[in-house]
């Protein structure tokens, strides 16, 4: 992998900074909390997302920047025989390959999926393979011999293999549980065995009893093809019969309808000359109905007239009542609108008073305010001129005869003791004056006498106009309710005479005694003229009722004359009851004959037909059971091969981990030779995989700090290079995060001469570091600095420069 170019617009601290990535040595330089390492985090967030920032990201956007501010980071590296450019906001992400202007993914887990495969590296691995941090080095220092192991496997990829073996062990699990199944589940040979002859046997049999049914069942045909004919012909004699009865029963029941008919309308003819009797003897009775009616008429249009009377008298007595009421409110109200006047008057009077007595009393008033706080300023004056005049003296007294006068500027000289006088003077003055003031300002805190006064005599005038007010309401009221009055009586009197009008025109002479009478008459004629309505009714439907009475002679006679032809038709047809039941008996035997020898057909074939399932399952379970034997076989060989593959995956990472040791040691070892120039050649792990330096081929009992940094520093260079190794990556880039910390400046000179000799290796090395003497031994510097004023980092690119010695000054040595 080689990095060319990365660009950050408002990533943390970077509001916009872009940088070109050259081959050689490139140092970033820059104090602490400048902003260096947020590079390399830019770098793994383009890379693998969010996952590889620090905190959330809601914490990513530069702090200062406006609302609503774009996030992102663009990154474009080579890696094999392609050019890769990422893209990455916090909520999109997009991967162009070889300068294409279409991305070959644009969502952020697309993206993040895509740079895992072709990097063919998790955001581990990258950060164990092409990243060194500082807090790094002694990561195996901490850790027990154990542990050390585990983490070499992990980071090396060992534990792929254990990972491996697990899944060998766990498909192998699966295996031996899915034979228990199969076994637990396949059915017993034997009894499968068993089955299938006792369902052969089962079959022959019901052939058997199914060939006996079929013929007890042709036998049972041919005796209903000789029994069925006779059979029908006796049911149409039957039927026959049967019709000629119904028949016969309808015309008798015709005729004797027909009689019940003529009794009826007999009845009828009878009430039809008893009611014209009743008529005749009725209407006498009736003739004085309608006079009557008529006078009941005219009567009872008086009396609804009376009635009428006696309302429009009672709304008379209720009219007179009201105009007394308002007479009287009248005449209490009469006088208002002199009154109105009178009130007005001397409301107009009393307000004249009260805007005088408030006008004296805001005068008065102002003058009081206006003296207290003359007397308030004046003292506070004298105040602040009291303590600037003591604090002139205090400084004249500390000053003495030889001191500088604080009003002139000028030495003081014999003039000491008349200054000093005139200050205790002017002291004095203030004083006297100040507690004259002071006492005027407690004379002044309470109200005077005569604003007192004023202002009682302003409340009372205030009351006596309330007062005044409030009957002018009352007085303007009673005007209002005068003119109300006064119409309402208007009102009322033209109402009054409207009564007299309507009771002047209604009729008299109602009398009572002769309306009961009429009333009387009418109750008792009025049923006798209901009934003669109803006899008048029946007299009407004479004609019909002897128009009945002539059609039901003519059916009666058609009716006879039917029943005698159907009698002698009776006769003649010969049916004999007895003959049809002994046929119906006989045709009934023989179909039961028939029934039974079906049935017993039916259901040998159903017993046939259930041996032929029986002995289908029998064949199925057989079917199963070789089914199941043969993937018993052959889960039983894969049991073999994952039993194989667990022995070799264990024997596996037995080799490796025995070859680990060895390994990491001799690449540590040429690291460290170039580092201390063949000082100390040789270093190793021991089986507690501790870290060990010899000196000569002999362990140094005792190693400085330094030293040690060193040891961790080259193990982890050669760790990361198997780590590269063995993901199929060239191990072009490497990058050292604040490794110098711990070293002196010559082993820092050293360290960086290392990484130009080891330039074969890694085309590109990026150191970061607070150090700025290491910017004299690198290829390449960018310069990163915070800038108070914009809150930002300033970024700039350089080629070497000798500015500063090797070996300078440490900018974050504060």
């Amino acid at each position: 992998m080689r990095l060319n170019s990365l660009r950050l617009s408002n990533f943390r601290q970077h509001a916009d900074t872009a940088i070109s990535f050259e081959s050689g040595i490139t140092s970033i330089i820059g104090p602490n909390g400048a902003g260096k390492s947020t590079l390399l985090e830019a770098i793994a967030w383009a890379l693998y997302g969010n996952p590889a920032a620090r905190g959330n990201k809601d914490s990513i956007p530069f702090l200062r920047a406006p609302g609503r501010v774009v996030v992102r980071v663009e990154l474009e590296f080579e890696l094999g025989r392609h050019r890769y450019r990422i893209v990455r906001e916090p909520n999109k992400a997009e991967f162009y390959l070889d300068g294409s202007a279409v991305p070959i993914a644009n969502s952020i887990r697309g993206v993040s999926e895509l740079v895992q495969r072709r990097l063919g590296m998790s955001r581990e691995e990258f950060f164990k393979t092409y990243f060194t941090g500082q807090k790094e080095l002694n990561v195996m220092a901490a850790m027990t011999a154990p542990q050390r192991a585990q983490f070499l496997s992990r980071v090396l990829g060992y534990e792929k293999l254990r990972d491996a073996q697990e899944l060998a062990i766990s498909r192998r699990r699966e295996i031996v549980a899915t034979s228990e199944g199969l076994r637990s589940g396949m059915p017993n040979a034997d009894n499968v065995a068993r089955m299938l002859a006792e369902a052969s046997a089962r079959l022959d049999a019901a052939r058997v009893r199914a060939a006996e049914a079929d013929r007890r069942r042709e036998e049972s045909e041919s005796n209903r093809a000789r029994v069925t004919p006779r059979w029908v012909a006796a049911q149409a004699e039957r039927d026959l019969h049967l019709e000629i009865q119904g028949e016969l029963r309808v015309a008798e029941n015709e005729a004797a309808s027909f009689a019940r008919d003529a009794e009826r309308v007999a009845r009828e003819i009878a009430e039809v000359t008893a009611a014209r009797d009743e008529l005749d003897r009725i209407a006498i009775e009736l003739v004085p109905l309608g006079a009557i009616a008529a006078e009941l008429q005219e009567v009872e249009e008086l009396y609804r007239e009376e009635s009428r009377r006696k309302t429009l008298l009672d709304t008379e007595r209720a009219v007179a009542e009201e105009m007394g009421r308002l007479a009287e409110r009248l005449a209490k109200i009469e006088n208002a609108p002199t009154l109105e006047e009178q009130v007005t008057e001397e409301l107009e009077k009393k307000r004249h008073e009260l805007d005088e007595a408030e006008g004296r009393l805001e005068a008065r008033r102002t003058e009081w305010v206006r003296d207290t706080q003359e007397a308030d300023t004046k003292r506070q004056a004298l105040r602040s001129q009291y303590a600037e005049l003591k604090v002139q003296r205090e400084r004249l007294v500390a000053a003495g005869e030889n001191g500088i006068c604080p009003t002139c500027a000028r030495p003081l000289g014999g003039h000491f003791r008349t200054v000093l006088d005139l200050l205790d003077s002017q002291l004095e003055t203030v004083r006297v004056d100040g507690n004259y003031f002071r006492n005027r300002l407690e004379q002044l805190t309470e109200m005077p006498e005569d604003v007192k006064m004023l202002d009682e005599r302003r409340r009372a005038t205030f009351d006596e106009v309330g007062k005044l007010e409030r009957r002018l309401a009352k007085v303007q009221h009673a005007v209002q309710e005068l003119g109300q009055l006064r119409r309402e009586v208007a009102a009322k009197e033209q109402r009054q005479e409207s009564l007299r009008t309507d009771l002047d025109a209604l009729p008299v002479g109602y009398d009572s005694v002769r309306h009961d009478q009429l009333k009387e008459a009418v109750n008792r004629l009025r049923p006798l003229g209901a009934r003669a309505d109803r006899l008048g009714a029946l007299l009407d439907r004479e004609p019909q009722i002897r128009q009945q009475e002539g059609l039901l002679i003519r059916s009666t006679l058609a009716v006879q004359n039917r029943l005698k032809e159907l009698r002698e038709r009776r006769e003649q047809s010969g049916f004999s009851q007895e003959r049809f039941a002994a046929l119906r008996t006989e045709h009934e035997r023989t179909m039961e004959m028939l029934r039974i020898a079906e049935f017993s057909a039916m259901s040998a074939e159903k017993d046939a037909e259930a041996a032929r399932n029986d002995r289908l399952a029998a064949e199925r379970h057989r079917a199963d059971l070789v089914e199941k034997q043969r993937k018993l076989q052959a889960l039983q060989q894969e049991q073999k091969l994952h039993e194989e593959l667990d022995r070799a995956f264990r024997d596996l990472r037995t080799d490796l981990n025995f070859q680990l040791r060895p390994e990491i040691s001799e690449l540590a070892s040429a690291f460290l030779s170039e580092l201390t120039d063949s000082r100390y050649s040789e270093i190793e792990l021991d089986d507690q995989y501790n870290v060990v330096v010899l000196e000569d081929g002999v362990q140094k009992p005792v190693i400085s700090g330094g030293e040690e940094d060193l040891a961790n520093l080259v193990l982890r260079l050669a760790i990361s290079q198997m780590i590269a190794e063995r993901a199929g990556q060239s191990f072009s880039l490497l990058i050292l995060d604040e490794v110098f910390g711990s070293l002196d400046e010559a082993r820092r000179i050293h360290v960086v001469e290392l990484l130009r000799k080891l330039g074969d290796r890694f085309d590109q090395i990026v150191l970061i570091t607070h150090i700025e003497s290491v910017r004299d031994g690198v290829d390449h510097v960018i310069t990163v600095r915070y800038d108070e004023s914009t809150g930002a980092s300033q970024v700039e690119q350089s080629d070497t420069t000798l500015s500063l010695p090797f070996g300078g000054t440490d900018v974050a040595a504060d």
